[in-house]
Formats: structure tokens, sequence, C-alpha cells
């Protein structure tokens, strides 16, 4: 049995709402052939259901940037994210199902209902098919998560680290670790590849790896700029981890990039919608820094008045 994994984010630049970190994992049973995890293509096996592009008839699971503008909603994220969680038996009807939010003003009373620019006959619809096509193809999904970061605890974790690259990289490797310690099929599995988009310019992942999994010896394969590779365990149990550009080309990443951005805007949908009713006429942000100077300085009368505090508001880098 081979265990893929991918891990994405969305969110790391702006200074208002969550870093978002998705992670998917998917299980294939063996097939007689040397299965080298950057060999295997999840696309090729589920090409009847999953489409890396926008399809009218298929799943389209590809980089959450290629899917999502905000002009055209959320149709395509939700057609994608909405659908893998109620095949594995995680169906989100509403956002309060879907994450448990911290308890800060802009989501006491917000809990939208679920999906809201597709369909839930598509959904279920979709769901079902992907289902029997993973079975057909001997795949199965077997987890999603997310693991939002929000401000203070982002700031908390840049100062710590000292850099948000290196806050980015533990809390990555920390939902990696989650995953693989909470799942009975990853510890079955006699091969565990981990693809993960590359954290900024950062080349070396070595050292944050020994730290997280300090009982393996990790061996480093490969560092460069387009991809850095490092491997440990036996031959009979061996888990591999690549962090790479262009990680989105790999289907496990670009469902765990479509699951971070989704987990993100509807976050931000709270935050806008909570400031818009405090601030008549106020335009939304996707938080951004340039726009958010603009945001920080019309909203900065009312939240005095309201005693919200910078620390719980804003991302410092």
């Amino acid at each position: 049995m081979t265990i893929l994994i991918g891990i994405d984010e969305a969110g790391y630049g702006p200074n208002y709402g969550p870093l978002c970190i998705g992670a998917t994992a998917w299980q294939l049973e063996e097939r007689g052939t040397k299965n080298e995890g950057r060999e295997i293509d999840l696309y090729q096996l589920l090409a009847d259901i999953i489409s890396p592009t926008p399809d009218k008839n298929r799943i389209a699971i590809a980089d959450s940037k290629l899917l999502y503008k905000p002009k055209q909603g959320l149709a395509h994220l939700e057609r994608g994210v909405l659908t893998a969680l109620a095949a594995i038996g995680k169906p989100a009807e509403a956002w309060e199902s879907l994450l448990a939010p911290p308890a800060l003003p802009w989501y006491a009373d917000y809990n939208c209902p679920l999906p809201i620019d597709a369909t839930k006959e598509i959904v279920a619809e979709l769901a079902e098919r992907l289902v029997a096509s993973c079975e057909i193809a001997s795949v199965r999904l077997v987890d999603m998560r997310a693991r939002l970061v929000f401000p203070q605890e982002f700031n908390e974790l840049t100062e710590h680290y000292g850099t948000k690259g290196a806050a980015l990289s533990h809390v990555s490797i920390g939902l990696l670790k989650a995953i693989l310690t909470s799942s009975r099929n990853s510890q079955l599995a006699t091969r565990k590849s981990i693809t993960c988009d590359k954290h900024g310019g950062r080349n070396r992942y070595g050292a944050l790896l020994q730290h997280h999994f300090s009982d393996e010896p990790i061996e480093v394969l490969e560092e460069s700029r387009p991809a850095s590779r490092y491997r440990w365990g036996t031959p009979k149990a061996r888990t591999e981890i690549c962090f790479r550009t262009k990680g989105e080309a790999e289907l496990p990443v670009a469902l765990a990039s479509m699951m971070a951005k989704y987990h993100r805007e509807l976050a931000m949908r709270a935050f806008n919608a909570f400031w818009i009713k405090q601030v008549p006429g106020l335009m939304p942000t996707a938080g951004y820094p340039q726009d958010a100077k603009r945001f920080q300085s019309e909203i900065a009368a009312v939240q005095s008045t309201l005693g919200i505090e910078d620390r719980i508001l804003w991302r410092n880098r």
C-alpha cells in the first residue's frame, strides 16, 4: 500500500485573515510495479471524474489560483472541496460544520449554509461518481484537513521562529505529522510519498524535518531551487518528501491548495461581513498589504470604539 500526501497554503502574504494550510491523503493499492510517488499520476488514474482544468462534467482539481477569481465565485472550489469531503463521509452543510471558528467578533454570528455557489445536488452526484471511480482505480481518498493560523497566533509564531516562512514550514510539517500519526492506513503503508509546495525561497528543510521526526535519521536526496527531497525509514516502510516549485501540478497538492483557499475565502467573507455592518459603505478587502492599509484606516475609529486590539486583527508580517 502506498499513501500519497499533498500539502499547500493560502493566505501567506495578507495582513488580515488567517494563513490556511490544507492537506490531503490518498491511498493506492500495490499494482505489482515499482511505485515511486512522483511517477504516480492520479490525474491519469481518475481521468473519468477529475480534470486539471474547469470541466462541466468532471471535478476540476488544480491550483486554487487557476480555479478561483472573486468575480467568478466559489463554484469550482466547492465542486472540488465539498465533493471530496462528502466522498470521505465528512459532508459540510454550513461553515461551522466545516470549521470550528475561534472566539473572534467577526465569527460569532456567522454560519453561512454551504455550498454558496455550487448546489447540493451537484456535490452529491459528483461525490458518488468520485467514490465509484476511485474504487475502479484502486485509489481511496482517506484524509482531508485544514489548519488555520489566525493573526494572534501567526504573530506569535513568526516572533518565535524569526520569519513567517519558518513559521509556515513548522505549521505545515506539524499538520503532516498529525496525519501520519493518526491514520491507521498511513501506519500500514509500505511507502509514504509527500509533496509540499515550496515555502518561499527556502531550499533546505533537513533540520526542520529532523526536529519534527526526531526518532528517524533524515537522509538528504536533493536540495536545489526546483526541488528539495528527503527520506527516512526502512526500505519496507519508506517515507519520502519533496518540497517543489509548482507542487500543485500533482493532484494531492492541488486539492490541498483548494482546501486551504476555500477555508480562507469563507473566513474572509465572515470578516468582511462583520466590518461592513459596523462601517456602512465600507468596501471589502482580501487582506493584502496595499488594500489592507486602506481598510485599516477606514475601520480605525470603530475598532477603537469596540475595543478590538490589533493583536487579534492585524498580522505584522
